[in-house]
């Protein structure tokens, strides 16, 4: 499947900017299962200097600032990914790693290879994610026995984080603590995955955030709405002999092919889509928009494949 993506983000400044500095994080990363086909950053005002670069985990980043008064600051990112997850999953190995505890994962964490050097970083607290709450650790301990798999502790807990927790937008802002929407069992996408990874890096074992996108598909019979995606955020799990597999307990699915990976980190504060510093007085107001939805030649196909059945 051939995806187009596109996300803008407005800013408007009530008494005009004189100068921003800025970070993006929108490219979509290229990895066995999903190839970014084309990429295009358009920045209105231009940019007084622009730079691209790939981070401490390999995520594209554009820094660019703008040193000129203003009153908008519009940043729209199109994308069009090539998406097929049987490309990046492996049945036979899969089937393997199924079997790896809970335990056996923290003895193969003690090995010395690249893999799992870099993968202990993420057993370790981040800026936004604490793996001292009591009430979180015991959460995640009712899923996450000795001698259980692995995988299937996580499933557990993804499960359980769709049930228990309910979505609502507006409850929870990037500084609201985890034990807070622990407490509230209410949050965002963020939320959810930030609270897994919490719960999976209490037991000592390595989860990395990621961000990036899902496509929402509309009504049977209803026209999907142009701008009414959002960006997404889910989690991903350490399992040794197999590697690092995602989960999304917002939808309480393995992402697949409706999801696009943009980037990974330890929580949100790595990888938000536009963070920077601005030079302004007086109120800021901010709109998003995404739409992501398939690419103009496999919807024709999908038309047709389905008239014909």
């Amino acid at each position: 499947m051939i995806f187009d993506l596109w996300h803008k983000t407005k800013y408007t400044y009530e008494h005009g900017a004189s100068f921003c500095h800025n970070l993006t994080t929108l490219k979509p990363k290229s990895f066995p299962g999903q190839t970014l086909l084309d990429y295009n950053l358009e920045i209105t005002p231009t940019p007084t200097d622009i730079t691209e670069r790939l981070d401490f985990f390999g995520n594209a980043v554009t820094r660019f600032s703008i040193q000129q008064h203003h009153k908008e600051l519009i940043v729209i990112a199109r994308s069009k990914v090539e998406r097929d997850y049987s490309k990046q999953f492996d049945e036979s190995l899969f089937l393997r790693a199924k079997k790896v505890t809970v335990e056996d994962t923290k003895v193969h964490l003690k090995g010395t290879d690249s893999d799992l050097i870099d993968a202990r970083q993420f057993v370790m607290p981040s800026p936004l994610i604490s793996t001292s709450s009591e009430d979180i650790k015991a959460y995640a301990a009712l899923s996450f026995k000795p001698e259980r798999s692995l995988y299937e502790a996580t499933y557990e807990l993804m499960q359980r984080i769709y049930t228990d927790f309910d979505f609502v937008p507006g409850f929870t802002n990037i500084a609201t603590p985890l034990e807070a929407v622990m407490s509230a069992k209410k949050g965002v996408c963020q939320d959810f995955a930030q609270i897994a990874i919490a719960c999976v890096r209490s037991m000592d074992l390595p989860a990395k955030y990621v961000s990036g996108y899902i496509e929402t598909v509309p009504p049977k019979g209803k026209e999907k709405l142009v701008g009414t995606d959002a960006s997404h955020a889910w989690f991903s799990v350490y399992i040794p002999t197999y590697g690092w597999v995602d989960f999304d307990p917002t939808n309480n699915q393995i992402p697949k092919n409706q999801h696009i990976v943009v980037a990974h980190g330890r929580d949100y504060y790595d990888v938000p889509p536009l963070k920077g510093v601005i030079y302004s007085m007086g109120k800021n107001t901010m709109e998003v928009a995404v739409d992501l939805r398939p690419a103009v030649s496999d919807l024709h196909q999908m038309q047709s494949q389905s008239q014909q059945q």
